[in-house]
């Protein structure tokens, strides 16, 4: 084989075994898992039914046509008994057969619903319920575009974190590399170069740990989006303009809380319902017309042209009247108008938690942004004292116990800030929630 063709065949074989990683913005990630998410899906389902259930709804009220045929054979034809006084032999009973062997007949009936009140509050309640869908479809955007969020957001934290530690690790084998040249000059002990390689040893557990952080954060995004598991995934999103965002003041208002507009929905469902026991105490009214033909035979020949068929046509009205039922209607009228005020209740109940939560998440958020800044300078402040330490160790001047220290202290500082971003992160997604401002309008 030649070795351009040796050449052309390496290079085919890494392009195929070359997995590309999709980059993904933070709202790219929101609108791929908007698009894939199964939950999303499932509602959208349900939206779906409730449209078609609409259309049965209303077919209710239409013209309802059936047609029907049947066919019978009298194995043994009726045999019909009667007074003999009737044909002339009184005080005896005379039996004689009716009717043909074979019996067939065809027709079709039309049934008109014409008034019924709880038709109509169906209909309306059909036609209001694919709002109440659509509420719960916001509901289950809201949860996806949280998750996605957040994971994106601890996903980008971990990254850093792990930078960080991967800085860390460099700067360690660089100072025991050069206390190990102190040692063999006999300006430092041996303990000291120990204790350096007790540090390095730290620094790259710390690593591992942050790597594996990142790594199973990156699936926790790929969950929560829908992405394919085993595929690459890069976050091309800024941590430091994403926490920017994250300072910005929010106004909003409570009122608008995603889950106090279902919540609302639900009490008019349940004032639909008031309404439908109300109409059954009122009268439904309702038509049908009905033509068949019938035919009797007494030899099997239905489709003898020349045979008679006999017709028959009918039509009517049928009014149901209620006029008493013990106390049922009472009761459930009665039942109903308690669930509406149940719900009026719950909801007087959430508006205030909202307004509870409202004081606590902005009071809270505001802790958080605090705490971020104060922890950003204490990284700083701890950042310096480790490099100052480590400049003396390389000399000799510091001891390797005091250098262990301070790296300890930085790690320690890192770690508290780490968890002041993903804090201040969280308690803006909680307020972006209360505000319903997660989806975009």
């Amino acid at each position: 084989m030649s070795r351009i063709k040796k050449i052309t065949l390496l290079i085919a074989a890494v392009l195929v075994n070359t997995t590309f990683a999709q980059e993904f913005s933070l709202y790219d990630a929101q609108s791929y898992a908007l698009e894939n998410a199964e939950q999303v899906k499932f509602s959208q389902l349900e939206l779906e039914t409730a449209k078609k259930k609409v259309v049965e709804t209303r077919a209710m009220g239409l013209p309802q046509i059936n047609a029907e045929g049947s066919f019978q054979q009298f194995l043994n034809i009726p045999t019909q008994v009667v007074d003999g006084a009737l044909a002339g032999q009184p005080g005896t009973t005379v039996e004689f057969r009716t009717g043909q062997e074979f019996n067939s007949n065809a027709g079709a009936t039309l049934n008109q619903l014409i008034f019924d009140g709880s038709y109509i509050i169906g209909l309306k309640v059909a036609n209001f319920y694919t709002e109440f869908v659509s509420s719960n479809i916001k509901t289950e955007k809201e949860e996806v575009l949280m998750n996605v969020t957040q994971a994106y957001q601890m996903a980008l934290v971990s990254a850093r974190n792990k930078t960080f530690v991967d800085t860390l690790v460099t700067l360690t084998e660089a100072l025991k590399e050069k206390q190990q040249d102190l040692f063999e000059v006999g300006l430092i002990t041996q303990e000291e170069v120990d204790q350096s390689s007790f540090s390095l040893l730290s620094s790259k557990a710390n690593l591992v740990a942050a790597k594996t952080a990142y790594e199973n954060a990156l699936t926790v995004l790929k969950m929560t989006m829908a992405y394919p598991i085993g595929d690459e995934i890069n976050l091309t999103e800024d941590l430091d303009k994403l926490l920017e965002n994250q300072t910005m003041e929010l106004s909003g208002s409570v009122d608008e809380n995603l889950q106090l507009e279902v919540m609302r929905k639900q009490k008019v469902l349940s004032e639909y319902d008031l309404k439908n026991v109300k109409m059954r105490n009122y009268p439904q009214l309702s038509g049908f017309f009905n033509h068949q033909f019938n035919a009797y035979r007494s030899e099997f020949d239905f489709f003898d042209t020349s045979q008679k068929w006999y017709d028959q046509t009918v039509w009517g009205l049928t009014l149901s009247v209620p006029v008493f039922a013990g106390g049922e209607r009472w009761s459930q009228i009665q039942q109903a108008k308690i669930v509406i005020k149940q719900d009026e209740l719950n909801i007087q109940q959430y508006e205030r938690n909202l307004q509870s939560q409202e004081i606590q998440l902005k009071n809270d958020l505001l802790s958080a942004r605090t705490n971020l800044d104060l922890q950003e300078q204490n990284v700083e402040l701890a950042r310096k004292i480790y490099d100052n330490s480590t400049i003396k160790a390389e000399v000799g001047k510091e001891n390797s116990i005091v250098v262990t220290q301070k790296y300890n202290q930085l790690v320690n500082a890192q770690s508290q800030y780490v968890n002041a971003m993903m804090q201040v992160f969280n308690k803006k997604l909680e307020l972006d929630q209360l505000y319903n401002q997660i989806i975009r309008k």
